[in-house]
């Protein structure tokens, strides 16, 4: 597969997954969608339309309430609740690309090597090493700079969702010693770590005069 069909089936997914959306965060959803916002940004900073960080922050934002959120009343997320929605009609193909998504990996990744168009990468929540098939998207990995993804599954390779958090290099070693930290006890989520290792990268663009280590801490000084 080249990395045109790659991006084509990318493509393909993020279609899929507006046309679920337009349902779960259309008009009957606008209540959920507020309480979603209220949840995802709060102590994070104001939501301003005019930053340049506008639109990665609502891709970040919509992963997670397509992916992550439980709706209320469902105790599922807009993804697991697909077929409880009568408006919603599927293809063959998109059934199968709503099963691969169901399967999706959501976790912090240190980038290793590009070779051509294939990306390698660490899964340090697993601990294990994927590879990145021909990925139309080969710029913006640091080896110094940890980030967030969620990456689904297809036959023999995997493609990125939309949205990505990158932490600066700074937050390293608090990342990693986050990460210690969960593996070693069952009992905390690892989805309320990314959150709010999310939180604190906003407030890091948001405070470039506060130092790193005040933000990115278990005792945070900037409120999160």
């Amino acid at each position: 597969m080249s990395a045109t069909d790659s991006e084509s089936k990318m493509k393909f997914y993020f279609s899929l997954m507006d046309k679920i959306l337009n349902h779960f965060a259309g008009p009957d959803f606008q209540e959920e969608v507020r309480l979603a916002k209220s949840d995802f940004f709060d102590n994070a900073g104001i939501l301003d339309e005019r930053s340049e960080q506008f639109e990665l922050r609502m891709s970040q934002f919509f992963d997670w309430y397509f992916f992550t959120r439980e709706l209320r009343g469902f105790s599922q997320t807009p993804l697991e609740s697909v077929h409880m929605a009568r408006p919603l009609r599927f293809t063959d193909e998109e059934q199968q690309a709503i099963d691969a998504m169901k399967n999706h990996r959501h976790s912090l990744f240190e980038f290793q090597k590009i070779k051509g168009n294939d990306i390698y990468l660490k899964d340090l929540l697993r601990g294990d090493k994927i590879v990145v098939k021909e990925c139309p998207w080969t710029f913006g990995f640091d080896s110094d700079e940890l980030f967030e993804a969620r990456l689904v599954p297809q036959r023999d390779n995997w493609y990125f969702m939309k949205g990505f958090c990158f932490h600066p290099r700074e937050a390293k070693k608090f990342i990693l010693s986050e990460v210690k930290r969960h593996k070693k006890d069952p009992d905390l989520n690892p989805e309320d770590m990314m959150l709010r290792l999310i939180k604190m990268r906003y407030k890091f663009e948001r405070y470039r005069h506060v130092k790193i280590d005040l933000i990115y801490s278990s005792e945070s000084k900037v409120g999160i």
